[in-house]
């Protein structure tokens, strides 16, 4: 099963996150008949949005959505305090030969609830930073002022992912200057994250003892991930209750209950007529 694990080094000079992915985003993936550069990029913005969580707010839900070069879609990873996640692909059809991408114009949009219920956020312009990992980055330095070196990734063969994980280091205020220096030539000179995805039977274990070879750590807590999609029949009735009296008569109008598949995990919920009556009568 998939799993993120967070360490940190004895010395207290820096914090790891590192995860497996592959088993949630490939179901995330095939909800979504993602392929292509849609099915890389969502896979990596999924590992993302959950390393995020798993560094800032592990107790609370984190969204990460990425639009495309040119307005051409969007993708959103939703991650969860339980471990579940899902993702999203809504990309526009393209019949000039062209293909979603992080080119100019993308940017990355994380958000983050807080415990008292309000929302922080930031945004970073991808190709500005370099790619999906970097722009990563970017938002951990410029939004959350935590110092950090991030990677995400996913490796296919064909159209079928074979790996997907990341890690993120963090410098913690403890870290001392030989520590600090010892991990920036480390950091500098470890190999992309591609290379473990592709080598076969990678793990986040096995990619926290590379990332801190030689270094003691204690592992300070670790969490099955795995697909789930939170929609239900109770949170859409919810949804409609907010909708205006003119909204829901309208709907009662046609004289049919509604019929409403959610995006994330394409499942077909039916309202019956009366469920809509009851509503406008509470309204």
């Amino acid at each position: 099963m998939d799993n993120v694990i967070r360490v940190m080094t004895d010395d207290h000079a820096f914090r790891v996150i590192a995860c497996d992915t592959t088993e949630t985003c490939r179901a995330i993936l095939d909800v979504q008949k993602a392929h292509g550069e849609v099915a890389r990029a969502l896979g990596e913005l999924c590992t993302a949005t959950i390393l995020l969580r798993e560094t800032m707010a592990p107790n609370l839900r984190v969204q990460g959505i990425a639009k495309g070069k040119g307005g051409r879609g969007s993708l959103v990873g939703d991650s969860f305090p339980d471990g579940s996640a899902r993702g999203l692909a809504q990309v526009k059809a393209n019949g000039n030969g062209g293909s979603f991408g992080f080119g100019p114009g993308s940017v990355l949009q994380m958000m983050r609830s807080l415990p008292n219920g309000a929302l922080h956020q930031g945004i970073v312009d991808i190709q500005g930073a370099g790619g999906l990992s970097e722009a990563l980055m970017v938002y951990l330095q410029e939004s959350e002022q935590v110092v950090s070196v991030a990677a995400v990734g996913a490796h296919f063969e064909g159209n079928d992912l074979r790996a997907a994980g990341g890690y993120i280091v963090q410098l913690l205020p403890e870290a001392e200057r030989p520590s600090h220096m010892i991990m920036t030539e480390r950091l500098g000179d470890f190999p992309p994250i591609a290379t473990f995805l592709e080598r076969g039977g990678y793990s986040s274990k096995d990619l926290l003892e590379e990332l801190l070879y030689g270094m003691p750590f204690t592992e300070l807590g670790r969490a099955d991930l795995r697909f789930e999609c939170t929609c239900s029949e109770a949170s859409l009735l919810s949804a409609l209750a907010t909708l205006g009296r003119e909204e829901i008569r309208s709907m009662l109008e046609q004289g049919e209950g509604l019929d409403i598949t959610c995006d994330y995990c394409h499942r077909d919920y039916s309202i019956a007529i009366e469920r809509l009556r009851a509503l406008l009568e509470n309204s």
